[in-house]
């Protein structure tokens, strides 16, 4: 869902977005400049001018969890199995609360990751050297390395729209395609 908000505040809460939603059907208005957007715009749930707020995708959390369960009928062959289920189960369930919990917002400056309403991390264009999605098909995996640190991640917003805002605001590093 595609809407306007205040660059200076966070993105909405899911009560705050469900009362919205609720009051404006496929469209909402923009604050004081009146404009509606699409609902499902680029896979961004909120945007204001320059800054887009990703949705999350549940895509990455549920297949680990999966995998964990189709480990299960594998314990006759080897009994590590269970324990193995049991853990990618767990990691499944913390990647999926991750993906509840956090957004993504990219603006003119930086990228920033939210927790509820508040900034927990900044990451400021101008100091990222190079960014690649593993893998290009099935988009599971974000890198991104900045001049004092590596950043692997795992893809828990729109795999297309994180592309999109990634080649938007940092054109210059986009990787080359594979030959």
């Amino acid at each position: 869902m595609t809407s306007p908000t205040n660059s200076s505040h966070p993105p909405e809460t899911g009560d705050d977005q469900a009362g919205n939603a609720a009051a404006s059907g496929a469209t909402r208005g923009a604050g004081a400049a009146g404009s509606t957007a699409p609902a499902g715009a680029s896979g961004a749930s909120d945007t204001t001018g320059s800054s887009v707020s990703l949705a999350p995708s549940f895509a990455v959390p549920l297949a680990v969890s999966l995998l964990g369960a189709l480990c299960l009928p594998l314990q006759p062959s080897w009994g590590g199995f269970r324990w193995l289920a049991l853990a990618l189960v767990l990691f499944g369930g913390f990647l999926l609360l991750q993906a509840r919990l956090l957004r993504l917002e990219f603006n003119d400056e930086a990228l920033l990751v939210w927790r509820g309403e508040q900034e927990i991390r900044r990451f400021p264009y101008a100091t990222w050297l190079a960014w690649r999605l593993f893998w290009p098909g099935l988009p599971v995996l974000l890198y991104f390395r900045e001049e004092r640190s590596l950043h692997l991640l795992p893809v828990l917003f729109d795999p297309a729209a994180l592309k999109e805002q990634l080649e938007r605001h940092l054109a210059h590093l986009a990787p080359n395609p594979a030959p």
